[in-house]
């Protein structure tokens, strides 16, 4: 076996192969001449019919256009029993057929199926697009309808089955057939003989093979062909379990590091006894196989690409030579025609003796005819046969086919009673009832998995007082059961289905082999109606089709059917839909944060629907971009050791979460990617050596060696400290070329997309003693994608983009973003003939999806409630598979549409790609976004730059993604999306919802000095204010505490306070008052270590509360709030006249606890105390550390309204002034009393209660407690809780607050 050559194949090894291909066309593939005219020469003997109406109406008067007789075939019933055969004599090429009603009459025939056969028995439907085929036939008894055969094929003996006529009259049939005469050397193998084909030279290196033959077989086993090498290499054609196995290996090293071995599976049913033809392409690693029209391409394992073959290649089993490891597989039994290798024609040297057949007893060069009868069942057929009457044994055998779990297998009525033979779930199951006297049953069942396509015999014998079950002919695993009583036949087989058992479902599949009573019936019998009866069946043809193979389920969905469908199991896949065709995730970090998503790890699949699949990233929301982070395996600081050799190099591999290809879809789509490389040495050098060539270097995409470190670009051999002129010697480029005997580093960033990741670093100076190294290769990260922002806006009605067709056939998806002012107008367009995809904005409520795979056009439609022509991003999804079409619209509305279980299934497309305006039709006005076609991006963009009446990108995308800024951060427009302001929040994050807060410890405060008038960037709450908000959340346990305090440049200030008892205290003074303006919560401790909201709000002398609660200030009581000065928080450290009673209660020893999402008007003190990068007048005295603690979740239950502080009902609030007008504004001292009575009362009788419960289960049985360490110190058990839970200090989402106060 030679190593892989990088040489191009010579023309003289090109010509061969097209030599090779040329004789191979010449002697299997219809020439453009095979379109002569074969039924109308011949005579009337050659046609034959399953009755006529009278003798004028006789079938060898069906020939195309032709008036004698009475102008064509009649049967005598217009059913669907009734058949047309011509017989052409002898096997030739069908490339077309053609038919006609009977001459001037009502006769013809609207709809049929076609037959064919090599013998007049074994019939075989033509199939087209994995279904039987129905062929549309004429509308009026004068007009030819000629169809073009997709899938030509070889026969002798051809049936037109009708399956509807016209409404007028009955069937009446004129046909043509149309081909050319067909030869080929047909040799029958018995199991015993083997074609030994010799080649000239005993060894061939082959770097190229084109291997062609036919073969049918009834047989599910066997040996087409085989070669093999001493070294290892060999090719092996094989049956299988009825499906064609190709393996190849091309050689693997002595090591076994290298595993050349390949295998590919095709086909299924194979041993239907009908040709199948095979074509086998090789040169060098690359194969297409192709079985009767379908082609798989592959590349074979390994590294090698020469065939070493010794002496011979067999055909028909294994060579007398073959090593002992190919041996105990079975010769091939059966029929091969045209068997080519390599250009000769192997089956017509084995004719002219010029081949070894020696193995050969009675070597034929024709093909039995097949000696089974099949019956074809479907889900409506019964087939009734007659066996004896008033016997004691009940006796029958038969082989049977299906994809279908259950169905009845044949009934039989006993005297009286009954037994039922049938397929449930897999296995055969008998039920034996006899109804005489007293009712008995007796059920016995073997087998599994029976439902898989294959040939399995049944044996079923009751005899005296056993019932045996045998299944596959295992006498060694007969299952036997005793009959309690004498049975005795009726004398009536159902098989397949029957009236007397509706409860079975019908067998759906095929029969062959029925014995009854131990005698083979004659199905011939039953179809010439001198046996027996049946209804829907098809005789002396088994149409099994297995619907999995090949595999519409795509990205490794399992496969499963019953006889009429088949059904895809997407689960672990990643994907959904009817054929696993839809991915579950977005395609990019970028899409989950549009979608509302925070930082965390994702799901994403670039491709969609592509054949990439999805893989797991870590995504970092920031304010203005996306990064998608990549991680490999190599730890930090990596220590280098030395190769055993100076001359050896030391190479280290990175290993990444995701294959090579998954990286690259991340950097392709990316704007901007970066990965930090960082090489510690200790006497150990980097780049620069004596004679220019690095001692290190590193591998990127494609394998590709790069010589540039962290901090420099492409084509420049140096580090970040050359880039930037201040390594340690100014003689080299990198810190580490100084060579010296101390640690020094070289590190940065390498930033040139399209050469990430890394994927090897090779280390070359580490083998000197006392040489050192570490390496760091940090994580690849990436921001940003191109994809999910390539957008393009149409301008006028006729304006469109073009793009190349795509393929469609079997699979088509298509997706992208719109937004429009407009109506109406065509999105994109793209047509065959007369087959076309078509989707359209029908109104401004409604999406059109249209197609045609030649069926005629199917439109799906969703309607949206709202309007679309909104100017806001809508999404829009459309796909169409060969089970269904669907359409979706911003993932809510849904359309779906299975596909005919007949009919054409693939899509054949060739026109460009119209996005926009096409074929006259109105174009799309508006914005199209991220267009993707099967899972691959169409770059609008590129395209608009080109394009009169197209722009390239689109604004405006506030207007839809707005919303999710949230806490009133602002949107601000970008051109590749936008992104959340959340300077004048309290919040931080890419939507503005991530808590600011801190941990104050005793003593620490903030201190937020307010600019002066004449500062520039003046915040709105300086000057004189007759309106502010404040709102903050904290939690503590500790008291007293002055929590926010707002003090002014005159006596004005606003404080908020934890009194001794935890409870919260408002102090306002305005000017204009003797006291303060106080509002007190007197019934509820806050001081309990749970998260407590603040919001408060004033207008004019108006104070509310969330929930609203409204207090006003006396009329005594100034309006305006004076020069607001500065803002504390934690404590107070103010000079000038300052409130006592704040100082002396509250302001020692200071807060101790949590501070969060602190906000007074547009200015967030405690966020610019702690955003340290950005220039403010806040300042920190203390330990002040940043955590969101005062937002975290509660843990006890939200009050009721009796014990509500905000609750309007409620007492709390303290009015020294003027009780009269705080009464007519709904606060009443005798309310409030009486409340707070009430609720004293309420309290006790609760914890009576809670005490003898808890006083009941102490006596009725151990009652064990995990309660927290410290709890006997806590205020409350929530307390206790909070204090030791270590998930405390965690971030929770805005939603799972419970109250505000």
């Amino acid at each position: 076996t030679q190593t892989l050559s990088l040489n191009f194949a010579s023309s003289g090894q090109i010509n061969w192969v097209t030599r090779s291909l040329f004789k191979l066309c010449r002697l299997t593939a219809p020439t453009a001449r095979c379109d002569e005219v074969l039924a109308s020469p011949l005579p009337y003997s050659a046609f034959t019919s399953s009755s006529v109406l009278a003798a004028d109406f006789g079938a060898g008067y069906a020939k195309l256009n032709r008036r004698v007789g009475n102008g064509g075939w009649s049967p005598s019933d217009s059913d669907r029993y009734q058949w047309l055969q011509v017989d052409l004599r002898a096997r030739k090429q069908i490339t077309a057929i053609a038919t006609q009603g009977r001459y001037s009459s009502s006769d013809w025939t609207k709809h049929y199926r076609l037959l064919y056969s090599d013998t007049g028995s074994n019939w075989k439907p033509y199939r087209q697009d994995s279904n039987i085929w129905t062929f549309s036939g004429n509308w009026n008894s004068e007009r030819a309808v000629r169809h073009e055969l997709q899938h030509p094929f070889v026969a002798r003996f051809v049936r037109f089955i009708p399956l509807d006529c016209s409404e007028e009259g009955r069937i009446g049939l004129r046909v043509e057939l149309y081909g050319c005469a067909y030869w080929a050397d047909v040799i029958s193998f018995d199991g015993q003989g083997v074609i030994s084909y010799r080649f000239r030279q005993k060894k061939m290196k082959i770097l190229k093979d084109v291997i062609s033959l036919k073969f049918k077989t009834t047989k599910g086993d066997g040996i087409l062909l085989h070669g093999e090498g001493q070294q290892g290499d060999y090719i092996t054609l094989e049956l299988q379990q009825a499906k064609l196995l190709l393996q190849i290996n091309l050689g693997s090293n002595q090591y076994g590091s290298i595993q050349g071995h390949t295998s590919v599976s095709s086909g299924s049913l194979l041993d239907d006894d009908h040709w199948h033809s095979v074509l086998i392409e090789r040169y060098r690693r690359s194969v297409n196989f192709t079985l009767d029209q379908h082609t798989q391409s592959f590349r074979t394992n390994g590294e090698f690409d020469n065939l070493d073959l010794d002496n011979e290649i067999t055909f028909g089993g294994m060579p007398v030579s073959a090593k002992p490891s190919s041996g105990g597989r079975e010769n091939y039994i059966g029929c091969m025609e045209a068997i080519h290798y390599n250009g000769d024609n192997i089956t017509n040297l084995v004719r002219r003796r010029k081949v070894d057949t020696s193995s050969f007893h009675n070597l034929t060069f024709s093909c039995a005819e097949s000696r089974t009868f099949p019956a074809f069942f479907n889900s409506t057929s019964s087939l009734q046969l007659l066996g004896r009457t008033d016997e004691d044994t009940v006796s029958v055998r038969l082989q049977f086919r299906t994809w279908n779990p259950s169905g009845l297998l044949f009934f039989t009525p006993l005297m009286p009673g009954g037994v039922e033979v049938s397929l449930v779930e897999g296995k055969v199951t008998v039920h034996i009832y006899v109804t005489l006297g007293k009712n008995t049953r007796v059920d016995i069942s073997s087998g599994s998995g029976l439902n898989d396509g294959q040939w399995h015999s049944v044996h079923f014998l009751a005899l005296e007082s056993i019932a045996m079950l045998t299944i596959n002919g295992d006498e060694m695993s007969t299952v036997r059961a005793a009959i309690p009583i004498q049975i005795r036949t009726g004398g009536d087989y159902f098989f397949g289905g029957n009236y007397l058992s509706p409860s079975q479902r019908s067998f759906q599949g095929c029969m062959q082999l029925i014995h009854v009573d131990d005698q083979l019936v004659k199905l011939q019998s039953v179809e010439q109606g001198m046996l027996g009866s049946f209804e829907n069946v098809s005789l002396d043809m088994c149409a099994i089709i297995d619907r999995c193979v090949p595999n519409h389920c795509e990205h490794g969905g399992k496969c499963s059917q019953t006889g009429d469908m088949f059904k895809c199991a997407c689960e672990g896949t990643g994907y959904s839909g009817a054929t696993c065709h839809n991915s579950m995730y977005e395609q990019s970090c970028e899409e989950y944060k549009h979608l509302g998503r925070s930082s965390n790890t994702y799901w994403i699949d670039p491709d969609s629907s592509g054949p990439l699949e999805p893989f797991r990233v870590t995504c970092n929301m920031m304010e203005d971009k996306v990064w998608t982070t990549v991680v490999n395996d190599l730890p930090a600081q990596s220590s280098v050791s030395s190769g055993s050799r100076p001359e050896d190099k030391t190479v280290l591999t990175l290993s990444y979460s995701m294959s090579a290809e998954q990286v690259n879809a991340v950097t392709s789509s990316a704007e901007f990617c970066e990965q930090h490389v960082a090489y510690m040495c200790y006497k150990s050098r980097l780049l620069n050596s004596t004679d220019g060539s690095p001692f290190t270097w590193w591998v990127g995409r494609g394998n590709e060696k790069h010589f540039y470190w962290g901090g420099s670009g492409p084509g420049v051999q140096k580090c970040a400290c050359g880039i930037e002129r201040n390594c340690t010697d100014p003689r080299y480029y990198c810190n580490c070329d100084a060579d010296l005997s101390q640690w020094k580093e070289d590190a940065g960033m390498l930033m040139y997309k399209d050469h990430l990741p890394v994927s090897q670093v090779v280390v070359g100076d580490v083998h000197r003693s006392g040489s050192e190294a570490r390496l760091t290769v940090g994580p690849l990260r990436c921001q940003g994608d191109r994809h999910f922002w390539n957008a393009a806006s149409f301008n006028t009605p006729a304006s469109y983009l073009h793009f190349p067709t795509f393929q469609a056939e079997t699979s088509a998806d298509v997706s992208f973003y719109f937004k429009t002012s407009a109506s109406h107008g065509v999105f994109l367009e793209i047509l065959g003939n007369p087959d076309f995809i078509r989707l359209e904005l029908k109104s401004a409520t409604v999406v059109s999806f249209s197609f045609d795979v030649g069926n005629g056009p199917v439109e799906l439609t969703v309607r949206s409630s709202t309007p679309l022509n909104d100017d806001q991003w809508h999404r829009v999804e459309a796909e169409r598979n060969i089970k269904e079409a669907v359409l979706r619209l911003d993932k809510v509305h849904r359309e779906a549409r299975s596909a005919p279980p007949q009919g054409h299934t693939r899509l054949q497309l060739f026109s460009q790609l119209f996005v926009g305006a096409s074929g006259g039709q109105r174009g799309f006005l508006g914005c199209i976004r991220v267009l993707k076609v099967n899972g691959v991006t169409l770059d609008l963009e590129g395209r608009a730059k080109v394009t009169p009446g197209v722009k390239p990108g689109c604004s405006g995308h506030c207007s839809s993604y707005g919303m999710l800024c949230q806490n009133e951060g602002k949107c601000i427009e970008k051109y590749n999306g936008y992104s959340c302001d959340c300077s004048l929040t309290a919040f931080d994050g890419p939507f503005c919802n991530d808590d600011v807060g801190g941990y104050f410890e005793s003593g620490t405060l903030v201190r937020y000095d307010l600019m002066s008038e004449s500062s520039s960037g003046v915040p709105s709450a300086v000057g004189n204010l007759t309106r502010e908000e404040l709102s903050f959340s904290f939690s503590t346990s500790h008291t007293p505490a002055v929590l926010i305090y707002i003090s002014s440049k005159t006596q004005d200030y606003l404080a908020v306070v934890l009194r001794h008892n935890g409870t919260l205290q408002i102090r306002y003074n305005l000017g204009g008052l003797r006291e303060p303006f106080t509002i007190s919560l007197n019934h509820r401790n806050m001081a309990n270590g749970q998260p407590h909201n603040v919001n408060i709000t004033r207008q004019d002398r108006l104070v509310d509360h969330y929930p609203t609660v409204s207090y006003t200030l006396p009329e005594t009581s100034d309006t305006e709030f004076n020069l607001v000065k500065t803002i504390f928080l934690g404590k107070v450290f103010e000079t000038g006249q300052i409130d006592p009673v704040l100082i002396e209660r509250y302001n020692t020893p200071g807060f101790v606890g949590c501070l969060s999402r602190v906000q007074f008007n547009r200015i967030a003190p405690l966020k610019a105390a702690l955003r340290t990068g950005v220039p403010s007048t806040a300042s920190i005295q203390g330990v002040l550390v940043e955590s969101n603690c005062g937002a975290s979740p509660l843990t006890v239950p939200p009050m009721s309204a009796v014990f509500d502080p905000w609750d309007p009902d409620s007492a709390g609030a303290q009015f020294p002034f003027n009780e009269e007008r705080v009464s007519r504004d709904g606060v009443n001292r005798h309310s409030a009393i009486f409340g707070g009575i009430i609720a004293v009362v309420i309290f006790t009788i609760l914890c009576t209660l809670v005490f003898l419960v808890r006083h009941m289960f102490h006596h009725k049985g151990s009652y064990h407690t995990n309660e927290a360490k410290g709890a006997e110190s806590a205020d409350c058990a929530d307390a206790a809780i909070i204090v030791n839970d270590p998930a405390f200090t965690e971030t929770i989402d805005e939603s799972k607050k419970e109250w505000f106060i």
